[in-house]
């Protein structure tokens, strides 16, 4: 498939399981998280810069946001074109240093909710 790729004969936003594509679930979820970062302004922020001032792709081309969960953080990288006006939260110049999650850490997005 990455040769396909190379090519520029297919794109993986437009792979489909037959129901949605790559493109709209990754769509559906920056939306979804933008909700749960800008219901917890307090908690959540976004950068252009990981904490030690580096970035994906070229400069200004992507950005972190993330909350800060009772549990640790959790985080997604974007791109700024399309997101970066949707998260009204606050901006830092460098993000907070990584502690370590990963996606099987998206549970701790739970624990913002478990003392309502």
């Amino acid at each position: 498939m990455q040769h396909w790729k190379d090519q520029g004969l297919i794109n993986t936003k437009d792979i489909s399981d037959g129901y949605h594509t790559f493109g709209q679930l990754y769509h559906d979820r920056a939306v979804l998280f933008a909700v749960i970062c800008n219901s917890y302004k307090d908690k959540a922020w976004k950068s252009k810069q990981h904490h030690d001032g580096t970035m994906f792709g070229e400069p200004g081309e992507m950005f972190i946001v993330g909350v800060e969960t009772p549990q640790g953080q959790y985080t997604y990288h974007y791109h700024t074109n399309e997101y970066w006006d949707m998260y009204k939260v606050k901006e830092l110049e460098f993000a907070p240093e990584w502690d370590g999650h990963t996606h099987e850490d998206i549970g701790r997005l739970f624990s913002l909710i478990e003392k309502m």
